[in-house]
């Protein structure tokens, strides 16, 4: 009888793809008001770039590409990402002028304070307190 299984090889989250409708004022966003840095502009196809975008230190990056024909942008991208000091990151945010929730929400229990915020093209993100 042959022996068979059902793991993967999968090790960690890669990339994950959002829509913008302009690259180059999506990076600005997210290099100058957000704080990442950039892990890949290269040319590719007819014209076409494949930029990624990462906080400093982190294994994931972000993809920020052109939607295909009929994709929509301003999605909400189920991404979440970590904060060591959520207040101080939506002090900062809100006062860059970015689209975030009013208030931190707080929830009690064993639930970590969050935060929406939305980039430029209104793709919407998480923040939640580490721990």
């Amino acid at each position: 009888m042959t022996e068979t299984t059902t793991e993967t090889r999968i090790s960690q989250i890669g990339t994950v793809i959002v829509p913008v409708s302009d690259q180059d004022r999506a990076l600005e966003f997210y290099l100058g008001t957000l704080g990442f840095e950039q892990r890949a502009d290269i040319p590719f196809g007819r014209g076409d770039r494949w930029v990624e975008v990462a906080p400093p230190g982190a294994a994931s990056t972000i993809a920020l590409m052109p939607p295909q024909q009929g994709e929509p942008i301003g999605i909400d991208t189920h991404v979440a990402f970590t904060s060591e000091d959520i207040d101080a990151d939506h002090a900062h945010l809100r006062a860059r002028g970015v689209d975030a929730d009013e208030a931190v929400m707080r929830m009690g229990g064993p639930v970590p304070p969050m935060f929406f915020f939305r980039d430029a093209d209104g793709n919407r993100f998480l923040i939640v307190q580490r721990g």
